[in-house]
């Protein structure tokens, strides 16, 4: 049986939009059905946010239409939360809802929980608490909050990542990939978090040039999908499509936290990726690192941070060797930022001892932009080549130009004012002035602020070539697994604890410390971590006792041994359903001067690929009882 129309809740239909003398929308056609979940990408100043303006009404097209279901209700999330500072939280988030209405619902229930720290509002000190002394990370959750309370058919979100953390983050997805998928509603998100696109969105936009051009499925089939057109289309811009498919092959190798939405055919991508290499070198690059920066990097040796009179850290002891990859997580407020400052020689330790090696050459990028005022009036080049005019990068000579090219200033750009650059590509040149620096330990602070997928991508190609020392804070999970090779979190506690199982892990331990699970959890100690040069896996320093960082597994063995089953019979069946589809597509081949046969053909190729599409479901969901 036929699947039902859906109706349709937003349409543009030949959309025009300019924002001074640059087209943003040239033609445009496009709409929002219901039941969609779009995750819009781009680079920055492509017009993402203007497209979102046009949906939702906030901004007229100047040629075209826009064409909306009479009756449909639209709420949007801007990227600045612009809330009344003197309003209260409940004001803010409940309105008018009576305290029966809202704590009998369920699903606003959920929302509290998710977002604010309960029915009491704790995480934001309560509903009575007033908004104007509230930090940008809990006006983020309150304007969040307020427009998932009040549930509009079409939800439209700028940037809702930004200032939630990993825990945060991982909510959000869960519940707009579970609660929201209603009939008569819809999502629309622009987000730089990978991660959460391929969470959230069944369907991608990609705005650029002008266009918007539509692929199924969340970022990972985008990817494919983009380079299937690339190569087909033979695309003249070989660097980027081998951007994309090494972005792919990243994907299609990387950690578990791909979900398992994307619909894209296993033996295609792996035919894509064909020989190509793995992103890293490791062990050259431990080598080379090792050479420039000799056997001891950074020691921190049973240190304790304090600021204020709370004590971030109790007791720990890191080591950080020549070459290692250290991604650092951990809730808002945890002190993230703070332990780089104390790496860097900022912040003093209370107790304990920082050993910084003899060769170390450090730099970090910040959260702030202040630095680039001395340079504001001039050009980007310039701003570069003040630094150095030539550096090493993959055993390579990369010129200033170059490097900026690679990361997006274009030859034209270069010669631009740095005042008149925006905030994203200040944030790009911040970055190139630190490589042109060269140094051998980098510390990222929130490197994702103000950057386009794009951008990240070309960033981390960047890095997969230089041989250093690396640290990076973020809450962007897929850029957390994307570059470093092993992950730490602050819990909270006093501890720094080692995460083998990455943010995933991480998420498992904060729910069983919220479940009142928090006995062995860290404590006094530290990470107890071997040098990563050594390619060793973290310990963890915990109390007496089972591993707590050990997997809990929530299937039985005889369902593991059940999935495991499914999974060999569903690789068989795909096979078979394969094999046919080539028969099927030659049937077609040869019969492309027949109309009815043709269409007969064509009939049964769409039957195979919902057989396709169904039975790589069910291997998904076996694989993941399968690993137990």
């Amino acid at each position: 049986m036929a699947a039902p129309a859906r109706a349709s809740l937003v349409t543009l239909d030949r959309a025009h939009l300019l924002a001074g003398t640059q087209v943003l929308l040239d033609e445009a056609s496009v709409g929002v059905l219901d039941g969609d979940r779009i995750g819009v990408v781009g680079r920055n100043g492509g017009g993402k946010t203007s497209l979102l303006s046009v949906l939702t009404g906030r901004r007229t097209l100047d040629g075209g239409r826009v064409i909306r279901t009479g009756d449909v209700t639209v709420g949007m999330l801007s990227q600045t939360d612009v809330l009344a500072p003197g309003a209260t939280v409940g004001e803010v988030v409940l309105g008018d809802l009576q305290e029966h209405e809202w704590a009998g619902d369920a699903r606003v229930r959920e929302i509290l929980d998710g977002l604010l720290g309960g029915t009491d509002a704790g995480a934001v000190g309560g509903w009575d608490a007033v908004v104007g002394p509230l930090s940008g990370g809990e006006r983020r959750r309150l304007a969040l909050a307020s427009l998932l309370v009040a549930d509009p058919d079409l939800l439209v979100l700028d940037e809702p990542t930004n200032h939630l953390d990993v825990e945060g983050v991982a909510w959000l997805a869960a519940y707009l990939s579970g609660r929201r998928p209603q009939p008569g509603n819809a999502l629309v998100v622009v987000t730089h978090d990978r991660w959460f696109l391929d969470a959230v969105s069944t369907l991608t936009w990609e705005v650029a040039d002008g266009e918007v051009h539509v692929y199924e499925g969340g970022y990972a089939a985008y990817v494919l999908a983009k380079v299937e057109r690339q190569r087909i289309a033979r695309v003249t811009e070989e660097r980027r499509a081998n951007l994309a498919r090494k972005e792919l092959a990243w994907l299609r190798r990387g950690a578990p936290a791909r979900t398992s939405k994307p619909k894209f055919r296993i033996d295609a991508a792996t035919e894509l990726i064909e020989g190509e290499p793995e992103p890293r070198d490791s062990v050259e690059l431990v080598r080379f690192a090792t050479t420039r920066l000799g056997k001891d990097v950074l020691d921190l040796l049973n240190a304790t941070i304090r600021v204020g009179e709370r004590d971030l850290l109790t007791d720990v002891t890191w080591r950080i060797g020549p070459g290692d990859r250290f991604g650092v997580v951990g809730v808002n407020g945890a002190g993230k930022s703070t332990l780089l400052r104390v790496l860097q020689g900022e912040h003093p330790l209370a107790a304990g001892k920082l050993k910084t090696g003899k060769t170390v050459r450090m730099a970090c990028l910040t959260q702030e932009l202040r630095e680039l005022d001395r340079v504001a009036g001039w050009s980007v080049i310039d701003a570069i080549t003040e630094v150095r005019s030539f550096t090493v990068i993959g055993g390579k000579e990369v010129s200033a130009s170059s490097l900026a090219k690679r990361l997006g200033f274009s030859g034209g750009r270069q010669q631009s004012r740095v005042g008149d650059l925006s905030g994203g590509e200040r944030r790009r040149l911040q970055f190139v002035r630190l490589l042109m620096d060269e140094p051998n330990v980098l510390l990222l602070d929130e490197p994702t602020n103000d950057l386009d997928i794009d951008t990240l991508t070309a960033m981390e190609d960047v890095l997969d070539g230089w041989a250093g020392t690396l640290l990076v804070v973020s809450h962007d999970r897929y850029l957390l697994e994307r570059m470093t090779d092993r992950q730490v979190a602050l819990l909270g506690d006093g501890s720094l604890r080692d995460l083998p199982g990455g943010v995933e892990e991480y998420l498992r331990l904060r729910r069983e410390r919220s479940r009142g699970g928090a006995r062995g959890l860290g404590g006094r100690g530290g990470a107890g971590m071997p040098s990563g040069a050594a390619g060793g896996a973290g310990t963890g320093a915990t109390g007496a006792g089972s591993d707590p960082g050990a997997e809990v597994s929530a299937y039985s063995p005889a369902q593991v041994r059940e999935a495991r089953k499914t999974l060999a019979r569903v690789e068989k069946a795909l096979d078979r359903l394969h094999t046919q589809q080539v028969r099927l597509h030659e049937q077609m081949a040869a019969a492309a001067t027949d109309p009815g046969e043709l269409g007969r053909l064509t009939a049964q190729d769409a039957d195979l690929r919902g057989q396709e599409e169904a039975l790589e479901l069910e291997w998904l969901e076996a694989s993941e009882a399968a690993e137990g």
